[in-house]
């Protein structure tokens, strides 16, 4: 198969790139700049230029390929509804040429108080990332055109050696300014998390398998404390672990006050996906993030 990925250089593109060649497709990975398309040539896999707001040069690759990757999105939160905006107008433009080919996009695992969320909640986001649930939502009706969609639903913590920018390397980084290893409250709040090698697993097998329609979640660890993040980072930095309020850390504060746990029964069961590299807690007593 012939595959077009966005965000083909990003941190989880690093991951799945390889996983594609090595199970024997060929890649086509969008490139914006430089040196995306050095290290996705570096990888082995073609480079098709632009980025988001080319929506001809999204049409041609995904046009070129049998199935198409969605990684990329634009992560600048003072710039979030322009990143959906574009994120919109990308999906539309790309699945107006995928009928009868495999379109999989990358979403987040919603919050669902008092539980954990399933593959079957709503893709429900809040606040400046609301319109990323009307995407998710008008991936999936691309079904309705012939189009073989699912979504890939990843945690808030998808980690691994490399991870530079995911949400525990930036509390790492905020830690070490301030000189605490911090949570918010009581530290119970719970985070899912996926090594970023087994959800890349998990996107080829959904672009391999899953039917039309699917909802995946990309969860290895259901539900991890954050006051147990804060121990493990504390003892491996020599940081008091110190509880603040969420005001104290800003966005990532905000993050962190709500327990999100969620489960990926149905995935597992769907296309036997199983995790197997380490843990969250695990790679942090690694030190992954540096």
């Amino acid at each position: 198969m012939r595959v077009f990925v966005t965000g083909a250089s990003g941190w989880i593109g690093r991951a799945l790139v390889p996983e594609l060649l090595d199970a024997g497709h060929e890649v086509l990975g969008l490139a914006r700049s430089d040196e995306a398309a050095g290290t996705v040539a570096a990888m082995g896999a073609d480079v098709l230029r632009g980025d988001l707001t080319d929506l001809e040069v999204l049409e041609k690759g995904a046009e070129s390929a049998d199935g198409v990757v969605h990684l990329a999105f634009g992560h600048d939160f003072s710039r979030m509804d322009a990143a959906i905006r574009t994120d919109a107008a990308a999906v539309d433009a790309m699945s107006a040429v995928l009928a009868g080919k495999s379109f999989v996009a990358a979403s987040g695992t919603p919050m669902v108080p008092g539980r954990p969320s399933t593959e079957e909640d709503d893709s429900v986001f809040a606040g400046p990332v609301a319109g990323r649930g009307d995407i998710a939502r008008a991936v999936l009706a691309t079904a309705d055109r012939g189009v073989r969609a699912s979504l890939v639903r990843l945690p808030r913590s998808v980690h691994g050696e490399g991870d530079a920018h995911g949400l525990i390397a930036r509390l790492v980084a905020l830690g070490r300014e301030k000189g605490i290893a911090p949570y918010v409250g009581d530290g119970t709040q719970r985070w899912p998390a996926v090594h970023v090698l087994d959800a890349a697993h998990l996107f080829r097998l959904a672009l391999e398998q899953a039917p039309a329609k699917a909802v995946l979640h990309a969860v290895s660890d259901e539900g991890v404390r954050i006051r147990d993040v804060a121990e493990v980072v504390g003892r491996r930095l020599d940081l008091p672990v110190t509880s603040v309020t969420a005001e104290e850390l800003g966005f990532l504060g905000a993050i962190l006050a709500f327990d999100q746990p969620a489960s990926a029964k149905t995935t597992r069961e769907l296309l036997g996906w199983r995790p197997t590299r380490p843990g969250l807690l695990a790679d942090l007593e690694q030190g992954y993030y540096g």
